[in-house]
């Protein structure tokens, strides 16, 4: 084959042009299956005056062999020569031609096309020849009179600016200078009046918007221009066509303003419509995977306030609750999140405890909170979950469908994602509720787990999660009972409540005892002193606080007072606090300084510990918190 090749080319090199021996030989070489044959040739030169041939059958079968020939890297870089790409724009200046034909700027644009691919000199020597304009000129031509050969151009002109355009951001940026959007727009409108009638041109537009995008930070489409996306995307039934416009669609949408115009506009009611006609037939990957794109795009469209706000009075919230009864995981998924970005105030959160949505989403997670289930439906459960129970009138009715004896199986699931979401969740849950609060600090498994957590996590947010709950924990189990010992001072936002809670210390001690009893528990409140965040320092010290009083200032409590102060000495409490004072003091709020300041006081109840504070000289650093000299010098 090879010998075959090298007699054509010498042929071609040595036959004078003429219009029959020329296009025979021509069209010989351009039926060659294999254009790495062509490699070790030097052929540019000679097809630059093939080019330039007056006969147009001959320019056309020449760019023809150009085409096929720069298919192999080796050629594509010797036919990268200013006078064959100057000799290729003249011919696109020329189109349409005055006989209306398109074979020549086909093949001239196929072979201008493969000579870009993946070829920086070819795009610069465009660019320096100002040929970007005359590239972009094509998309003018938008009437075609050459019917037969109509698509062929329209798929090779796309090509041709794809390969171009992928040269990167300055391509793209000088590409939108010279009003390439106005363009795009112009024929997509055209596409958008008749989608199956126009399928081949969105086919072949669509991916320049998708490279421009790419290419060009923060591109926002024109509102007219994301809403014909979305009635193409509703009137086509070509998955490389929806595909194009959900991927334009996800881009365009990370703006709230264009989520909010998405969703006045129905899109998500048309994929709710889309997907529930083709859900059966989503059986390969290709077709899962532009399922999945079409739900996360409703979900992106949930996250924006006003849109979310909007589409609540739609009928996609009914839709979305229905999603719960499907069988497939990834609607069933969908559904989960809509309705988790949906519970974003508390009157919604209210309303779908009210209607049982809370009971339905409990019902889906009790089938699908083991360690072998699909996590990201068991975080986008936990996440709506965590939603509802935040506000305090869906506390005790949450807490009533059985939320903590649901989720607590999935302590055994160590994904840090899901784990994260549990313990916010839990969280969420026992703020104000002291008797479930009680009832979780006696559970030996949990705490057990959160001090592991706590101390072997990757994933930072289980670390901080782990002791904030256990701090939680303790707060809400016992704040209340000896909230009396804590005094406040200055002006900060508590009213001193000594007179209204009687001194009696007759309560039950036995949760925190049995919290305590389990290892670790006392370094966790004491690590927790040096977090990063403020709010974590300050819960650490309110747990330190009610530790403190609960045992130390109690005789009745010796031994479990003994035991709490070697713990302290143990973990080295007064080196924490030492450290959260010299590296949080210009940060600290007065809730936190008289917080500090309690827990120090309580501490001072021990003898014992009143030696271990002095040998890291808590109480002259206490004098050094800018926010105490402030109320010094006042």
């Amino acid at each position: 084959m090879a010998t075959e090749i090298d007699d054509l080319i010498e042929k071609l090199k040595t036959t004078s042009v003429t219009p029959a021996n020329t296009t025979n030989l021509l069209c010989e070489i351009s039926a060659t299956k294999d254009p790495k044959l062509f490699d070790k040739h030097e052929l540019a030169e000679c097809f630059l005056g093939l080019t330039k041939c007056e006969d147009t059958n001959v320019r056309k079968e020449a760019a023809k062999c150009i085409a096929e020939i720069t298919k192999s890297e080796v050629q594509r870089k010797k036919f990268t020569k200013r006078n064959i790409i100057a000799a290729f724009l003249e011919c696109l200046r020329q189109v349409p031609t005055s006989d209306g034909s398109m074979e020549l700027p086909i093949q001239i644009c196929r072979a201008l096309g493969n000579i870009c691919y993946l070829n920086d000199e070819a795009r610069d020597l465009i660019l320096e020849l100002e040929g970007d304009a005359v590239l972009l000129r094509l998309l003018d031509i938008t009437t075609i009179e050459d019917v037969a050969n109509a698509a062929q151009f329209i798929k090779v002109r796309g090509g041709l600016l794809s390969n171009y355009l992928l040269g990167g951001e300055g391509l793209a940026k000088r590409a939108m200078e010279l009003g390439v959007m106005k363009k795009l727009q112009g024929i997509i409108d055209i596409g958008a009046s008749n989608v199956e009638q126009h399928e081949d041109l969105l086919l072949n537009t669509l991916p320049l918007l998708s490279i421009l995008t790419e290419n060009v930070a923060d591109l926002n489409f024109d509102s007219s221009l994301n809403i014909q996306l979305s009635r193409i995307l509703a009137a086509s039934t070509n998955p490389d066509l929806a595909e194009m416009c959900l991927e334009l669609l996800h881009y365009q949408a990370e703006s709230d303003e264009v989520k909010l115009i998405l969703a006045k506009d129905g899109l998500c009611e048309t994929i709710y419509n889309l997907l529930e006609k083709y859900k059966t037939l989503a059986s390969t990957s290709e077709a899962r995977a532009l399922m999945k794109l079409a739900c996360e795009l409703i979900v992106l469209i949930l996250t924006g306030d006003e849109s979310m706000h909007y589409l609540y009075t739609t009928p996609l919230l009914k839709n979305m609750v229905d999603w719960l009864d499907s069988t497939d995981t990834d609607l069933l998924t969908t559904g989960v999140l809509a309705l988790g970005n949906f519970a974003r105030t508390d009157s919604h959160c209210i309303y779908f405890v009210e209607q049982q949505t809370m009971n339905k989403l409990l019902e889906v997670l009790a089938k699908n909170n083991g360690v072998k289930d699909d996590v990201r439906l068991q975080h986008a459960l936990l996440s709506a979950l965590r939603n509802l129970v935040i506000p305090k009138p869906n506390k005790n009715a949450v807490i009533q469908a059985g939320l903590v004896q649901t989720i607590l199986p999935m302590l055994e699931i160590h994904q840090p994602p899901v784990v994260f979401k549990l313990l916010g969740t839990l969280r969420m849950t026992v703020d104000g509720q002291e008797k479930l609060a009680l009832e979780l600090l006696k559970n030996k498994t949990l705490i057990e787990q959160l001090v592991h957590w706590s101390k072997s996590s990757d994933y930072a947010g289980v670390t901080g999660e782990s002791l904030r709950l256990m701090a939680w924990l303790i707060k809400h189990a016992y704040l209340s009972k000896i909230a009396y010992a804590l005094p406040r001072k200055g002006d900060a936002p508590a009213e001193q409540i000594a007179d209204k809670i009687p001194l009696t210390q007759d309560y039950d001690r036995s949760s925190l005892s049995e919290f305590l009893a389990n290892e670790g528990t006392v370094e966790a409140m004491v690590s927790m002193l040096t977090a990063q965040h403020l709010v974590m320092q300050n819960e650490a010290l309110i747990a330190l606080c009610i530790l403190s009083v609960v045992y130390l200032s109690q005789p009745s409590e010796a031994a479990q007072a003994q035991r709490l102060q070697d713990e302290l000495v143990k973990c080295e409490v007064g080196k924490k606090l030492a450290e959260l004072i010299s590296k949080s003091s210009d940060t600290m709020t007065k809730e936190i300084v008289e917080n500090l300041q309690n827990c120090v006081n309580l501490l001072k109840s021990s003898e014992q510990l009143v030696a271990h504070l002095e040998q890291h000289n808590i109480n002259e650093l206490l004098k050094s918190i800018p926010i105490l000299t402030e109320y010094c010098t006042l």
